[in-house]
């Protein structure tokens, strides 16, 4: 089976584990866990992942900037984004959309629409 990498990116440990219980759901999915966009940053310097799933209102960077930086990166630029959050506005949701988010899911979750969508943006290999 192929394994694919994932980033989470949850300021909440809580809803940490819940992705990563969803993505073991998925099946061959590497993931890792950072707490912020900064560490995203560093997770995203020292390798590439396949996907990134990240929060909107977290500390230090929210996950706004992070997409937005993600998108000016060559390396990143394609890098699959699903934001996952409270922020239920519509406008909310268009602005993560038009910096370059793949998906924006709102809090609580379904674990089966995140499994449909984690399995539609992961490449094919």
């Amino acid at each position: 089976m192929t394994t694919h990498s994932c980033l989470i990116v949850e300021d909440s440990p809580v809803m940490r584990q819940q992705l990563v219980f969803v993505l073991a759901r998925v099946g061959g999915v590497e993931v890792s866990e950072v707490d912020d966009g900064v560490h995203a940053l560093r997770a995203l310097a020292a390798r590439r992942f396949d996907l990134v799933i990240t929060d909107i209102n977290m500390p230090i960077m929210d996950g706004l900037k992070l997409v937005r930086r993600m998108r000016a990166d060559p390396m990143h630029r394609d890098v699959p984004v699903i934001v996952v959050t409270t922020e239920g506005a519509n406008e909310d949701r268009q602005r993560a959309l038009s910096l370059g988010a793949n998906a924006y899911l709102v809090k609580p979750v379904q674990a089966a629409e995140v499994v449909t969508l984690v399995r539609e943006l992961l490449p094919a290999r």
